[in-house]
C-alpha cells in the first residue's frame, strides 16, 4: 500500500499597505523636480513573515501609483501565492487595460520587489545570493541631472567624480544652441582624460535631423554611447541614426516599460545598449527577463538608476556591466534608510553584502509623507 504525505498548505498573502513619501533633493534636477516622491509598500503572509517592496518616480504619477496600489492591486494579491512570477504575471493580465506599462508596471513594481524580499528572507539569504551572485562587485559611473548646471558647476561635478573613482562619467546634453554642447563635452572630456568613459544623455530632447548633426559633431570625443537621442518608442527613427554609422553606440531604455517592448527594440537593431529601470518595467522578475532578452540578442544591460537595488541586480548579469550613480541621488544619500542596506559605493565601484533580503530599511519614522 502506498502511504501519501500531505505538504503544508504554502503561505498566502494576507496584507498589503503603502505609505507615501517625498524625498527633496540637495542638488535639484531642475526647477520643476525638486524631490523625488518614494512609495513604500509592505507585504505581510498569514504565516507572520514579511516583505518590503517599493516604486519611485521623480516629478509625476506618484499618487496614481498608490491609488492603483490601493485600489486595484491589494485585491488581487491578498489571498493569493507569494511566488514572484506567477503573482506578476497575474497583476499585468489584470492592470494592463489601463496600460500595459508605465503607471500599471510601477504599481506593480511595489509588490514584485517586495515579494522578492521576501523570498530571499525566507530562505535566510541575501537578494544577491538568492538570485545567484556572479561577482562580488561592478564598476560605477558617475551621473548627474545637470543640463541646466553652469560651465563651472558641470567642470567641478566632473572633478568630483574623478575624486571618487569613477570608471565613467555620464552628463545632460540637448541645450538649444548645440555649440553648447559641444564645449560643455569637451569641457568634461579634459577633466576626466582620455581613458575614463564618457557618456551623454539627451533625454529624448532631438529629432532625428537634430540628432544626426548632435551625434556627428560629439563623436570625436570617444563618447562610449549617447542616451536616448531620440523618443524611446520612435523605433523606425532609432534605427535610422543607428545605421547612419556615426561612430557612437545607442542606449536606450529607461522609457521602455515592457518585455514585450524590449522583444521589439532588441529585434530592430536600434540599441547598441539597453538601460532597464527596475521599478518602470515592474519589478525584478521583469528585469531578470529583459536581461535574458538582451544576452539572447547580444546587447549589454546598463541598469538605470536606484544603485541600492539595481547595483545588486548588476552583480547577477551574466555579463558585467557599470551601474549608474546619480550624484546625491541614491536612496542611502537622500537619508531615506533607517540603517545601512549593505550597498556600498567606493573607489568607484559598488558591493553588495546586504542581510537577508535587499535590505532596504526605509526611515518611514522621519521621511515627510504625502497625503
Amino acid at each position: 500500500m502506498t502511504t501519501l504525505t500531505v505538504g503544508t498548505r504554502p503561505p498566502v498573502v494576507e496584507q498589503l499597505t503603502s505609505r507615501l513619501f517625498r524625498l527633496p533633493l540637495s542638488r535639484p534636477w531642475g526647477e520643476d523636480v525638486p524631490a523625488l516622491h518614494l512609495l513604500v509598500t509592505e507585504l505581510t503572509t498569514d504565516d507572520g513573515r514579511t516583505g518590503t517592496g517599493f516604486s519611485w518616480t521623480p516629478s509625476i504619477g506618484a499618487r496614481a501609483v498608490r491609488a492603483l496600489v490601493d485600489h486595484d492591486v491589494a485585491p488581487v494579491v491578498v489571498g493569493g501565492p507569494t511566488n514572484p512570477g506567477v503573482v506578476w504575471d497575474r497583476l499585468w493580465w489584470h492592470l494592463h487595460e489601463a496600460g500595459g506599462g508605465g503607471l500599471t508596471t510601477m504599481a506593480i513594481a511595489a509588490v514584485d520587489i517586495a515579494l522578492w524580499d521576501l523570498a530571499a528572507r525566507s530562505a535566510g539569504q541575501s537578494l544577491v545570493d538568492h538570485l545567484g551572485r556572479r561577482r562580488d562587485h561592478v564598476a560605477v559611473y558617475g551621473s548627474g541631472v545637470n543640463l541646466h548646471y553652469p560651465l563651472d558647476e558641470l567642470r567641478e561635478q566632473a572633478r568630483r567624480w574623478v575624486a571618487a573613482g569613477c570608471a565613467g562619467v555620464k552628463i545632460k546634453v540637448g541645450r538649444p544652441d548645440l555649440a553648447e554642447d559641444v564645449e560643455r563635452v569637451a569641457a568634461v572630456r579634459e577633466v576626466i582624460g582620455p581613458h575614463r568613459r564618457l557618456m551623454v544623455d539627451a533625454n529624448q530632447r532631438w529629432d532625428l535631423p537634430t540628432a544626426m548633426r548632435a551625434v556627428r559633431a560629439l563623436s570625436r570625443f570617444d563618447l562610449s554611447w549617447v542616451e536616448e537621442p531620440l523618443v524611446a518608442d520612435d523605433l523606425p527613427a532609432l534605427s535610422r541614426l543607428h545605421d547612419a554609422g556615426l561612430g557612437v553606440p545607442i542606449a536606450v531604455g529607461e522609457n521602455v516599460y515592457t518585455a514585450f517592448q524590449y522583444r521589439q527594440l532588441l529585434a530592430s537593431g536600434a540599441a547598441d545598449v539597453v538601460q532597464p529601470n527596475a521599478v518602470r518595467v515592474g519589478g525584478i522578475t521583469p528585469f531578470l527577463r529583459i536581461a535574458q532578452l538582451a544576452r539572447a540578442s547580444s546587447v549589454p544591460v546598463a541598469p538605470h538608476l536606484l544603485p541600492d537595488l539595481s547595483g545588486q541586480l548588476a552583480l547577477c548579469l551574466p555579463d558585467a556591466t557599470m551601474v549608474e550613480d546619480v550624484e546625491d541621488a541614491s536612496f542611502a544619500a537622500l537619508g531615506a534608510l533607517a540603517s545601512s542596506s549593505g550597498v556600498t559605493i567606493a573607489d568607484g565601484v559598488l558591493r553588495a553584502e546586504t542581510g537577508p533580503g535587499h535590505g532596504l530599511a526605509f526611515a518611514t519614522d522621519r521621511l515627510q509623507e504625502m497625503d
